[in-house]
């Protein structure tokens, strides 16, 4: 027989209709967030990995100081290497404030992706990278002045092996608008002669190795035959990156599956919160028909049949929310995903792929989480006996006498206090939801003020204007420039990864850096060192040669405010007794005026302000939508909880307002007897959660933060606080203006019903 409870499930829906509309357009805004990251992102995923195969991406690069000699590369390559010339020449661009990469086109390793337009045919025609072209406003037709050189943009294309764009593999952040990378023909190429020419080889094993360890095996053992190598053929390794630690290339792939486990995580925390406001709601509907489901009990309805009956409602929003969530993702957001990723990264052509998992995660798991967790808080709540529920006794312990409040506090005062602990369970969920609202809320707000802020210190706290690193020492008239030596070590493998330290060494009474040293083994280091490794004055730090085994101890006698980078300063007598150089080396510049003297053929670098900043310029480029979601999702969050809860509250004690208002309570009263409680609660948890909030986030941040090479200090801006508060504030009036209404509408008959 037909169950007859079924029947009651349209006439709940009509009832309840405004709580279940809120919670699935909730639930469905989420999943088509998620579903359609997943879809995006799997797909481009996909793309990536195979693109190793398709582009026939290297498995590591190095670079020397001269052209190497046929010999050392016959010394180099085995039968299970091989070894490319991948040269490019970089020079600064006239229409647009940014410095470009030009490879000649490539035919056997890093293979290029066609994207819009045609390849390069003639000497003044270059293709440029998709994502430094959209960042610059440059299309294809559009002339670009790259050094003396002008060409016509033949086309946009993605370089299989600069995904993402890192100049620098030791930067934190790629940089896609000042820095880009494109292709000429190999003509052209030969035609822009050595200025800014760098020796760059790529390899490539015959077979690819199975994971990172081996990578790493066989880097190391390469690494020590290449400085071998090129020391008996009088020549120098500049620079050596293995595939598995070239960000450029990996950067975004790491990326891509990490934003899909994170948005994951995210979905399954908003079901979960949402799982427990169905089941307080559903709890709070068991109260009212408690003489309802005594009277089925008793009249032989299992116990069973009526946890299916209260879970099928929230099984049902779900799964239509997850139907309809899944429709918007797998169509509209996908694109939106694929935007912000191609907004970000350079990717080949990807193709949409479907994909069960993606399924899963979006339907299945959210399903099973609403199920599991409505259907224990239902077994609890209706294991009572038939009895307890007619005589509406659902309290599963003795009945104590309610405890005494001091009849010094005034009455309405004693009125909100019962009316808190008569509701702690929704206060406690209010708690959490606002928790997690301003969380979200705060990750939101505080990213594009946190990276202003670091933008702000670092153009603050600059070494100098320019920095120039040379190839070799050269003279200059500049009377404002000042010389130094510097070298770049790697920190040891431990807690953190090993990454690149720069060390200074600079002259005596420097007009640029003022250090306070006194004796020889003593160093600065930069606060950007300090903070990150958690080193304080006193102690002693080691770092080691990039190529081989070489360590060097130093003892820490200063913390020098330089945000900008890990760092390391000395006296440059004391660099040069480190170094075993000559007393006059040194190989680079500091100035606040530009050095025009210097033979750009000689300058291997030149350090402005634009690549200091490149971290928060790209984070801000990268970040900005996906912030806005987050922005918009912890207001919506936070109104959703607050209201439904506050909306519990008010129907859970709607007998005792018409009660109230029988015995000449007027709507003013009441509200400030129901409503300010709430208010109460919804204020404290604010102040409460704001601070943790900003705590968890912190913290988070920090430990990402301290995967990437650099650092990027936590910060959030105190104006952030008051927006967050006035958001709170204004949010809760407008949801207390709502049930002001419904506390209106509540009938004096409601008194007259349930009377035990």
């Amino acid at each position: 027989m037909k169950n007859p409870l079924i029947k009651r499930l349209p006439r709940e829906l009509k009832s309840e209709l405004g709580k279940y509309l809120i919670i699935f357009l909730f639930i469905t805004g989420t999943i088509a967030i998620v579903s359609g990251w997943n879809v995006a992102g799997s797909s481009m995923s996909t793309a990536y990995d195979e693109s190793f195969e398709t582009y026939q991406i290297e498995d590591g690069n190095f670079e020397l100081a001269a052209k190497a000699d046929s010999n050392l590369l016959d010394d180099l390559e085995t039968a299970d290497r091989t070894i490319y010339e991948n040269f490019y020449i970089e020079h600064e661009t006239k229409e647009v404030d940014s410095t470009l990469r030009m490879f000649q086109k490539r035919d056997k390793v890093d293979l290029e992706c066609l994207m819009d337009g045609k390849f390069p045919a003639s000497q003044d025609e270059i293709a440029i990278d998709r994502m430094y072209a959209d960042n610059n406003d440059l299309k294809v037709g559009d002339t670009l002045t790259v050094g003396n050189d002008k060409f016509t943009i033949s086309g946009l294309v993605a370089l299989s092996d600069y995904s993402a764009l890192f100049s620098n593999p030791s930067d934190m952040m790629f940089d896609a608008m000042k820095f880009g990378v494109a292709i000429v023909t190999p003509d052209c190429f030969e035609s822009l002669g050595e200025s800014g020419l760098h020796y760059n080889y790529s390899w490539k094993y015959q077979e690819r190795p199975k994971d990172d360890n081996e990578a790493k095996e066989l880097s190391d053992d390469f690494m020590d035959t290449l400085s071998e190598q090129a020391a008996a053929h009088a020549n120098a390794v500049s620079s050596y990156i293995p595939q598995y630690s070239n960000q450029a290339i990996h950067f975004t792939g790491d990326d891509i599956k990490g934003d899909t486990t994170f948005i994951n995580i995210f979905l399954y925390i908003v079901v979960v919160i949402i799982a427990f406001i169905f089941a307080i709601t559903t709890s709070n509907t068991i109260v009212k028909e408690a003489n309802v489901i005594g009277t089925l009990r008793a009249t032989g309805y299992t116990k069973g049949e009526l946890v299916r009956h209260y879970m099928t409602m929230p099984i049902l929003v779900t799964l239509a929310a997850a139907i309809a969530g899944n429709i918007l993702g797998y169509t509209l957001l996908k694109d939106f995903a694929a935007s912000a990723y191609y907004g970000s990264y350079s990717l080949p052509t990807y193709v949409t792929l479907w994909n069960s998992k993606a399924f899963i995660r979006t339907t299945v798991v959210p399903l099973l989480i609403m199920l599991v967790i409505n259907f224990l808080i239902l077994v609890r709540k209706l294991s009572l006996s038939p009895l307890k529920f007619i005589r509406r006794d659902l309290s599963r312990k003795t009945k104590k006498k309610a405890f005494r409040l001091n009849t010094k506090i005034g009455i309405m005062n004693r009125f909100r206090i019962r009316v808190i602990f008569q509701n702690i369970p929704n206060y406690i969920t209010i708690f959490i939801g606002i928790f997690f609202a301003n969380a979200i809320l705060l990750f939101g707000m505080m990213f594009t003020p946190m990276l202003d802020h670091y933008q702000n210190v670092i153009t603050s706290n600059l070494l100098a204007n320019h920095q120039y690193l040379l190839k070799a020492p050269m003279e200059t008239a500049e009377t404002d420039a000042e010389k130094y030596a510097v070298a770049s070590l790697k920190t040891l493998e431990g807690k953190l990864k090993s990454e690149e330290v720069t060390v200074y060494g600079i002259e005596k009474d420097s007009h640029y850096v003022s250090l306070h040293l006194n004796d020889k083994d003593e160093v600065a280091i930069s606060d950007a060192y300090a903070n990150k490794h958690n080193i304080q004055v006193g102690d002693t730090i080691t770092l080691k040669e990039e190529f081989s085994s070489k360590e060097y101890e130093f003892h820490v006698k200063e913390i020098y405010e330089y945000p900008a980078a890990l760092s390391v300063f000395m006296n440059i007598d004391q660099f040069d007794t480190a170094f075993d150089h000559p007393s006059d080396y040194f190989n680079g510049y500091f100035s606040n005026e530009k050095i025009t003297d210097i033979d750009e053929m000689y300058i291997a670098t030149e350090i402005t302000e634009d690549d200091l900043t490149k971290t928060s310029r790209q984070l801000k480029l990268s970040m900005g939508k996906m912030m806005s979601i987050f922005l918009a999702f912890g207001i919506i969050m936070f109104m959703m909880i607050v209201y439904l809860l506050s909306k519990i509250i008010i129907e859970k004690n709607a007998q005792s307002i018409s009660m109230a208002k029988i015995l000449g309570y007027r709507n003013r009263e009441i509200n400030q007897i129901y409503i300010v409680p709430t208010a109460i609660v919804v204020i404290l948890s604010m102040f409460i959660t704001v601070p943790v909030s900003n705590w968890a986030i912190g913290h988070i941040c920090n430990y990402f933060f301290k995967e990437y090479p650099g650092y990027l200090p936590y910060y959030t801006a105190p104006s952030i606080f008051i927006k967050m508060a006035v958001l709170g504030v204004v949010s809760y009036a407008v949801i207390a203006f709502f049930q002001t209404r419904r506390v209106k509408k509540i009938p004096l008959a409601d008194a007259l019903k349930n009377v035990e």
